[in-house]
């Protein structure tokens, strides 16, 4: 007898955490593998932010707080969004939760029936489609084209918008591809959407603070300020501030969409953890001089890593804006087969390849709903880098 319930079959394991996880298998074997797999920075969080959290605990700020988070650091959040993104948010339409992934699922869930339809531009984050489905909503994937830098096109948006679209999904910089959207593109999508007021829009800005060649971050709402009674400024402290396992993520949106999804999270987890509550208000009021040899160290190693995959035969990389990943195309060296006689038939098979003969794990791009393409994380050492290209290079050699 079957227990589970439906929702479960009609998702899949995060590909990300699989691909680390399976990476740290052939460790615990002894293998020497590289990760490339994770989105996390390899850099410790800031001494200041530590400390704040050790004054937390010792002044006993560890008790329950508000379900959606505590007034300090909603003020700091809104004052990050004034002076940042020149959008005034009151504390009422501000949310606290636990991580950029519980905001983006309180909402879907607060607002998705049976039916509604979700427009989510291809590559997309994992979680996306997924977290769609769980909401009982349908994903449509917009697929978005290499020549497009990966980009959601005002044509490919109205095209894919119906009666039923309740949201649309979007990510910059990028995760995968690590590209973020100029003003002027942002200001095209903003006419498309202005015309269909039915239509909600999630902005996912956790890549805001990492960007490189001068690129300007701008978000939604900061180009058009009629659409912010249906934009959901999302963004946490976890990649530019080095806090992943911290767990908060927050977000900025109308009052009746805030106060919906904190009657969510006040059935599921309740507040996020208190003494990273704390933290993260010191994370975001304090000096961000850290950051700057954190992007000097991202920026040489993309730099690196776009030159050693261009120079690799049947790879083609494209050099992003922003975050700290790559998303190279593979198209090359499909079709070919392994010394062991293997034909590698899609981008799965490569990044397998690459694992398997190779010890450097990655994603394929199969995960993040475009092929033939798959993605690298920058975030790690000089040196797993300069091993890692110089085992890409040679294993892909190897096909015939």
């Amino acid at each position: 007898m079957n227990f589970l319930a439906k929702r479960v079959s009609n998702i899949k394991p995060s590909p990300t955490i699989a691909a680390t996880a399976k990476a740290a298998e052939l460790k615990s074997n002894g293998l020497d593998v590289i990760g490339l797999g994770a989105g996390e920075p390899d850099f410790d969080t800031p001494v200041h932010i530590k400390d704040a959290a050790i004054e937390a605990i010792n002044s006993g700020k560890t008790k329950y707080t508000a379900v959606d988070g505590i007034k300090e650091l909603k003020n700091q959040i809104s004052k990050k969004f004034k002076d940042d993104n020149e959008i005034d948010y009151s504390l009422n339409e501000i949310t606290v939760g636990t991580g950029g992934k519980q905001v983006l699922y309180n909402a879907l869930m607060a607002t998705i029936n049976n039916g509604d339809e979700v427009i989510v531009p291809a590559p997309y984050w994992v979680s996306y489609p997924d977290m769609v489905i769980l909401a009982d909503g349908n994903p449509v994937i917009a697929k978005c084209e290499e020549k497009d830098d990966f980009k959601l096109t005002p044509e490919i948006l109205e095209k894919n918008i119906t009666s039923k679209t309740k949201w649309l999904i979007l990510n910059s910089p990028s995760n995968p591809t690590g590209v973020g959207y100029e003003e002027e593109e942002l200001k095209k999508l903003s006419v498309v959407l202005e015309k269909n007021p039915h239509v909600l829009i999630m902005v996912d800005d956790m890549y805001e603070y990492l960007t490189y060649d001068n690129f300007s971050f701008t978000t939604l709402v900061q180009v058009n300020k009629n659409l912010k009674d249906r934009v959901l400024t999302c963004n946490g402290v976890s990649k530019s501030f080095c806090m992943t396992g911290w767990r908060i993520g927050y977000a900025g949106g109308p009052e009746w969409l805030i106060k919906a999804m904190s009657k969510i999270q006040s059935q599921s987890t309740s507040n996020p953890n208190s003494i990273a509550q704390w933290a993260s208000k010191a994370a975001l009021e304090g000096e961000m001089t850290f950051l700057k040899s954190n992007l000097d160290a991202f920026e040489k190693r993309r730099n690196f890593v776009v030159e050693g995959l261009n120079n690799v035969d049947g790879l083609k990389c494209k050099m992003p804006n922003g975050a700290f990943y790559v998303f190279p195309n593979c198209e090359g060296v499909l079709g070919k087969k392994t010394p062991k006689g293997k034909v590698l038939n899609s981008d799965s098979d490569y990044c397998d390849y690459l694992l398997e003969e190779g010890l450097v794990a990655t994603v394929p791009g199969i995960a993040f709903g475009l092929s033939p393409y798959f993605r690298i994380s920058y975030a790690t050492s000089d040196i797993n880098l300069e091993k890692a290209i110089e085992r890409i290079e040679n294993v892909t050699n190897k096909l015939t």
